[in-house]
């Protein structure tokens, strides 16, 4: 078997590009939504200034102006917030399909869990500003600007010259601030990743620190990666806002420039000519649009860092094609086990070499051998769990799927795992589609007599230890696999305890295949055939 193939990493923006294409459809209503504003907005100021422009005359010729200014604002309140909501439903979208491929990705690919779960967490939700805000900003910023000056050019084309002219300089700022912020934002992210990484290790060695006494070391080196994190924050926050500032400052100066020349005009004081003679209402009409021409940059430049964070996490979110799941079906008789040739190891070292075993249907096969010899990676390699780093397998005549062959597998671990509910939603966690009274068959043959609805928490409290085991047992006694692996079921366990074990382990066997990895000689002679690694 060959590794499989890593998916070709796509640069940033490609990838949030091809992340939004499943949901095309929702966003171009989202930014359609955004760019339909320009609409609203003509209609407020020329119904403001021809509100004005009639008011002297009487209230009433005002009126419709008036009104029209009114449901101009009304309209784009609701169209403001109909292209939050769509946004917003893109964003999720979105993240909901991303975490669904960091998740995959985590779980195929154990070894780089750190980073795999500092993105399925925050670097999904680094992605929400950038669909709900940035990504509709951008379309505005494109189209609303020029659609503004358009219908500026209406009253004044020398007013839409100037608008137009002092997009340049805002353009330029924009760049200038993105480039210098998007360095800052990856430097960030990986700043974040460092610290999620070692609070992760740290968390899960909590024992070991404990014991050693390491708490102080390993709390400065906690403090230290969160004090790295907080300065490069502060850089990205500088950073944006600078750049906000310098934007301001160029958006303030182009209406200046705007309300300068307008007034000038009205005034007839403008020191060369021009092809134009402005009235009341056409300069008030221009004052009105100039500071909406600038409004869709400036929110642009306002989710500009979303789009950086985005950027930074991309990277981090795009995960190789994660194996399809296996075609092959076991059946319902017990299956023969060939490994021809195999070898899994984790690193350099391989854990089990050239493994020549045939298991006949129906046997029950235990591995023996000392501890880290390979007898529960044996096992794992069938689960799916290791990968094959060489030979073949093959399980009732058929070659082992990549994935191998969980969903049909009868498992029961050293340590099952006990799910927040009751002992009943535990078991029948092995095969959802069971009766009640099947699962309290598989309970009762598995020696777990009593309430069945009793309370479990995530850390078993309410079972013993014998019980725990007996919970691993039951679940692989209802599950209708032809295939049995167990892990040291009896390991820890008093001869007594062990005994009434191995009795439940002899019933589960019945017309299953079984593989049982075990230091226990009593274990051992239940076995057909006891194999050495």
């Amino acid at each position: 078997m060959t590794a499989q193939p890593l998916a070709p990493s796509l640069a940033p923006r490609p990838w949030l590009s091809g992340a939004a294409r499943p949901h095309r459809r929702l966003a171009g209503m989202a930014a359609l939504a955004t760019i339909a504003d320009v609409a609203p907005a003509v209609g407020f100021a020329g119904g403001l200034a021809l509100a004005v422009h009639h008011l002297p005359q009487s209230p009433v010729a005002a009126a419709p102006w008036i009104a029209l200014a009114v449901v101009a604002l009304a309209a784009r309140g609701l169209l403001g917030q109909g292209a939050l909501v769509l946004s917003a439903r893109l964003a999720r979208r979105v993240k909901a399909d991303a975490r669904t491929r960091a998740l995959q990705a985590l779980f195929a690919s154990p070894g780089s869990a750190d980073k795999r779960l500092t993105a399925a967490v925050e670097g999904v939700e680094a992605l929400d500003g950038y669909y709900a805000r940035f990504a509709p900003a951008r379309t505005a910023a494109a189209l609303s600007p020029l659609l503004l000056i358009a219908a500026a050019a209406l009253a004044s084309p020398m007013s839409a010259a100037i608008l137009l002219f002092t997009l340049v300089p805002f353009i330029a700022g924009m760049a200038l601030a993105g480039t210098a912020a998007a360095a800052e934002s990856r430097r960030q992210f990986d700043a974040l990743e460092r610290l999620s990484g070692l609070f992760l290790d740290r968390v899960r060695a909590l024992p070991a620190l404990l014991a050693f006494g390491a708490e102080a070391r390993t709390g400065a080196e906690i403090e230290q990666a969160a004090t790295t994190l907080a300065a490069r924050t502060s850089r990205v926050l500088r950073v944006a806002f600078l750049s906000s500032g310098v934007l301001e400052f160029f958006s303030a100066l182009s209406v200046a420039l705007v309300a300068v020349y307008c007034g000038f005009n009205l005034l007839r004081l403008l020191p060369f000519p021009t092809p134009e003679t402005l009235d009341l209402p056409r300069a008030l009409f221009v004052l009105a649009l100039a500071p909406e021409v600038y409004a869709p940059m400036r929110r642009l430049a306002a989710a500009y860092h979303d789009r950086q964070a985005a950027e930074a996490a991309a990277p981090a979110l795009q995960t190789p094609p994660v194996p399809a799941p296996a075609s092959t079906t076991l059946g319902r008789h017990a299956p023969g086990v060939s490994f021809r040739s195999v070898a899994i190891g984790y690193g350099a070292a391989p854990v089990i070499q050239d493994l020549d075993l045939e298991v006949r249907p129906g046997q029950i096969v235990a591995l023996t051998g000392a501890s880290g010899s390979g007898k529960s990676s044996l096992l794992h390699l069938l689960l799916g769990l290791v990968p094959l780093a060489d030979g073949e397998v093959e399980v009732g005549g058929a070659p082992m799927p990549p994935a191998g062959f969980a969903g049909q597998i009868a498992w029961a671990s050293q340590n099952p795992v006990v799910l927040p509910g009751t002992l009943f939603s535990n078991i029948v966690l092995a095969h959802p589609q069971a009766s009640r009274r099947e699962v309290m068959r598989a309970a009762g043959l598995a020696g777990l007599h009593g309430d069945l609805d009793r309370p479990l928490d995530e850390r078993g409290g309410g079972l013993s230890g014998g019980e725990r085991r007996r919970l691993g047992l039951a679940r692989a006694l209802l599950k209708p696999a032809p295939l049995l692996l167990l892990d040291e079921p009896t390991a820890n366990l008093d001869p007594e305890s062990e005994a009434r074990i191995i009795a439940v382990i002899r019933r589960a066997a019945e017309g299953r295949t079984t593989l049982v990895a075990t230091h226990s000689p009593a274990v051992t002679a239940l076995a057909d055939r006891v194999v050495r690694l």
